[in-house]
């Protein structure tokens, strides 16, 4: 700690951070453009200049640039003297000699860095009058609209695209005064972290190309806390909603989670929610067809056939919230419940939550896992499978140099001389997958097989570090396993990845083993991160319940003749003829989805459940977290016709209609309650968000920018009296501006950044503890697994060696950020980033089977059968073939299985 004094007044701040820094973090407002938290400083705006004098006696002073001063103590800093006060101001006028008049119509308008800082340091006028330089625009995908007219040289993009994502496609090109920044070429962005650009850039060169297309001013979007449900890891997101349809997703600052980036897929990936053929009415499937039914009538009914029935099943879902699954639960009794997940996924996922239980070392949360000096990752492609968790595990590798440079007696923060005097070291990063991934480029080395091989690698590094453990027959000389033990050995804070995508308990096991051989040999700052699929596939397995095979086969046999299922596509999860023959012998099937999935289709009764935007309820990440998402908008405020409701609401009223009993869930603290009351493991979930206190005293908090605008109008086409706003009994928020901002009282539970005279993302400044550090009140969520016990013991079953056929080869899984989850899959932008179906083999196959580059190959998978185009992969290994699931109805069912290939023949 240090103490400065800035005019006038003693400050004690973190020594190790830069002036500029220090200020933010106390309040104090001083501009800035190309510095960034997470990204460090490399002056190159000189916009936030202040005095420093040498003591408290000196009145002349010394202009500095904030960003690149580090503190000293009982240092004398003026922000407010004049000649500072100019130069700033001056430094405005020169960045925006160039720039465009043109506010009215630039979508940052009203969201934009650089109108903040234009305004705080007064400059008001143009004094320019020359021919402005101009660029021509890029066309850069569907997500990322460009607009380099607008540039002033932060520099901050490609920073952030090639330092810190480690993309390649964008970069700075110039010369003289003439600098661009883009592509070579027009062309989609690769990245799939792309999106960020849309807030780190402090002006309006990069925008969100899918708010562009229905566009909606920033203050006039409502907003609410939520948690993005395209993965597993549970990052924070701010949707913003106009008219009834979300317009546009930014990023919600979480200090423990995904603090300020998210991936393509969580930002852009919300079009689902504002497709027209959604269900907006309870129906009952006629001879005619479907027809619609009032809210009391469509539970009527579904309670009459139910009465009727012998025994009901339930299905549920990991795509809905636990208060949703408890509700069915309840509703079917605890041994009708299926979770929803095959049998083989639910049995990993239980293994995994037994490690997170009793294992030997923690699990990091997103944050933690970028203060860890090696990572081993098992199995996972994890760019494509938790996108997150991959910019994570870069910034390990880029944290090699900053440690170098600190021997140096240089901070980590000073970004261009940290780069020059590491020369590209980096802490190690070691990949065991089945073939290529997006962070080849960061890793030390690289290890290539089936999913048995990646797992006996793994059993083998425990043995190289713990004789105890046991050992993986004919890889003890393995010169992999030997380089990465011996890194393993001289790590302080080592960390081992895996999860259950390449559908393999053997790989989670073997990690399971590496994480005791670390703990055995005193490495107990080591982690274990375990990833799993969905966004609640940890919740489901903590809250227990029958898999889905399990529920398919009582179906089909007649031991159950209804069905409920839970926002849960069963033709996703399972084969199409068992999903048939299951249907086909169930006399009465009602369906809870958000969307018109085939399952839905083959509904007798169907009920519109919420999405993310329209409901409330509770997720449960990888790492064990609860993470409360919130309503966004109520439908029925633009669609009076709407019956949309959280399933707990549907599943609650029907048990009640069944049971003829008065409805008891009236709020979602309610069903979170019941949930937490009835699930042991489950118990912290009513700390994710606690609402105690608004109920008290009365408090809201607004989900509006104070400046909203145009509200009287919302219904205008429906009645030209404005009715009462929505009212929201179930949160702490208020569907209006009026309330409480999220600045202005101590609560994490904050919609979307904005404080007075910051408007943009930078405004998460200002909830800050300190700037880049946890919100002020705390980080949202609760931790429901924490400690560890050791108490599992090493596990013992290893897989045989892989046997090379000449006639089968094993499936293996391959992941697609863009296509593989079913939801976000079925967004329009995303779409147009989605491979169409093919399969992958290694080049030794390819010239076994003597196939044209341009081959479509036919897959004869069990009674299945696929014509697919050929993808030539550099590392899959002989005997494997991958394939792409979720791609055109490739589901997870297929890992493992043994295919037959040959040529397509054709006609």
């Amino acid at each position: 700690m240090a103490t400065i004094h800035i005019d006038g007044k003693d400050y004690d701040v973190d020594g190790a951070d830069n002036l500029l820094q220090a200020c933010l973090s106390l309040g104090l407002d001083v501009p800035y453009f190309c510095w960034h938290p997470a990204l460090g400083s490399v002056g190159s705006c000189r916009q936030c200049a202040v005095k420093v004098y040498k003591d408290k006696d000196d009145t002349r002073g010394t202009l500095v640039m904030s960003c690149m001063t580090g503190i000293k103590d009982d240092a004398y800093i003026s922000i407010d003297d004049a000649e500072a006060v100019e130069f700033r101001e001056s430094v405005v006028e020169w960045l925006m000699s160039n720039h465009p008049h043109d506010c009215p119509v630039c979508a940052e308008g009203g969201h934009c860095h650089l109108q903040d800082m234009t305004v705080m340091t007064g400059h008001s006028r143009r004094r320019y009058r020359f021919t402005k330089r101009t660029h021509e625009n890029q066309y850069l995908g569907p997500f990322i609209a460009h607009e380099m007219n607008r540039c002033i040289a932060c520099y901050r993009c490609v920073r952030y695209y090639k330092d810190y994502a480690g993309g390649t496609d964008l970069g700075v090109y110039g010369a003289h005064d003439n600098v661009y920044f883009g592509r070579e070429t027009d062309g989609v962005l690769e990245s799939e972290f792309s999106g960020n650009l849309t807030e780190v850039c402090p002006t309006g060169v990069f925008t969100d190309q899918t708010h562009t297309d229905h566009y909606t001013r920033k203050w006039d979007l409502q907003f609410a806390p939520s948690i993005c449900h395209g993965c597993a890891v549970g990052c924070n997101i701010s949707p913003g909603e106009r008219y009834g349809e979300v317009r546009r997703i930014e990023n919600r600052y979480n200090g423990t989670v995904n603090h300020y980036f998210l991936c393509d897929r969580g930002r852009f990936g919300y079009g689902y929610v504002n497709r027209d053929d959604r269900p907006r009415q309870p129906w009952l499937l006629t001879e005619e067809g479907p027809k619609s039914l009032s809210l009391d009538t469509a539970l009527d009914t579904a309670a009459a056939r139910l009465r009727r029935v012998s025994r009901v099943i339930g299905i549920g879902s990991p795509r809905a919230s636990l208060e949703s699954n408890h509700a069915l639960k309840l509703l079917v009794g605890e041994e009708n419940f299926s979770t929803g997940i095959a049998a083989d996924e639910l049995e990993r996922l239980q293994l995994m939550l037994s490690i997170l239980q009793e294992g030997a070392l923690p699990t990091p949360s997103l944050r933690d896992i970028e203060q860890f000096d090696a990572v081993v990752v098992l199995g996972e492609d994890l760019t494509q499978t938790a996108a997150r968790v991959a910019l994570a595990v870069r910034q390990v590798a880029n944290n090699g140099a900053k440690a170098f440079a600190a021997n140096q007696k240089i901070p980590g923060w000073h970004a261009n001389a940290v780069n020059n005097v590491a020369q590209g070291r980096k802490y190690p990063v070691f990949l065991a997958c089945v073939s290529e991934t997006k962070l080849d480029d960061v890793a030390r080395d690289t290890f290539h097989g089936t999913p048995d091989e990646i797992a006996r690698v793994g059993f083998a590094i425990a043995h190289a570090l713990d004789t105890e453990a046991p050992l993986a027959g004919g890889m003890e000389d393995h010169p992999w396993v030997e380089q990465v033990a011996e890194v393993l050995r001289h790590s302080k804070r080592p960390l081992i990845i895996a999860g259950e995508s390449l559908a393999s308990s053997a790989v989670i096991k073997s990690a399971a083993n590496l994480a005791r051989a670390l703990k055995h040999i005193g490495k107990e700052e080591g982690g274990l991160s375990l990833i799993c699929r969905e966004a609640n596939s940890l919740g489901l397995a903590m809250l227990d319940g029958q898999s889905l095979d399990w529920a398919l086969k009582a179906l089909t046999h007649r031991d159950a003749d209804a069905a409920i299922v839970l926002e849960n596509d069963l033709y996703q999860r399972a084969p199409t003829h068992r999903v048939d023959e299951a249907l086909e012998a169930t006399d009465t099937l009602i369906v809870l989805d958000h969307q018109r999935t085939a399952t839905m289709t083959r509904a007798d009764i169907a009920f519109p459940a919420a999405s993310f935007a329209e409901g409330d309820g509770t997720l449960v990440n990888h790492e064990g977290r609860a993470q409360r998402f919130f309503q966004v908008y109520d439908p029925r405020y633009y669609r009076p016709e709407d019956m949309t409701h959280e399933g707990w609401r549907w599943l609650r009223a029907l048990h009640a209609t069944l049971e003829e009993l008065p409805t008891d869930w009236n709020v979602l603290d309610d069903a979170t309650r019941a949930c937490a009351q009835d699930n042991p493991l489950l118990n912290g979930i009513i700390e994710a968000a606690p609402n105690a206190e608004f109920r008290i005293k009365g408090l809201k908090i607004s989900r509006q920018p104070h400046r909203a605008s145009g509200r009287t109008s919302m219904r205008a086409n429906i009645d030209i009296s404005e009715p009462r706003q929505p009212q929201d009994l179930d949160s702490p928020l208020s569907f209006s501006m009026e309330g409480y901002n999220g600045y202005q009282i101590p609560r994490s539970e904050v919609p979307f950044a904005w404080a007075p005279g910051w408007n943009s993302p930078q405004a998460w400044n200002r909830f800050q503890d300190e700037v880049g550090g946890h919100l002020k009140a705390g980080d949202p969520g609760v931790r429901l697994i924490s400690a560890t016990t050791d108490a599992q013991g090493y596990f013992t079953d290893i897989p045989n060696p892989f046997q090379l056929r000449y006639d089968r080869w094993q499936v293996v899984p391959l992941y697609h950020l863009f296509g593989s989850e079913a939801m976000t899959a079925r967004a329009r932008p995303i779409q147009e980033r989605m491979p169409n179906a093919y399969v992958a083999l290694g080049h030794d196959d390819v010239e076994a089977l003597h196939l044209e580059p341009s081959a479509k190959v036919q897959v004869t998978i069990g009674r299945q059968q696929f014509n697919l185009p050929l993808r030539v992969s550099e590392h899959m290994r002989r005997g494997a073939v991958g394939l792409p699931i979720g791609i055109d109805g490739l589901s997870i069912d297929l890992a493992g299985r043994l295919a037959g290939l040959e040529q397509e023949v054709q006609a």
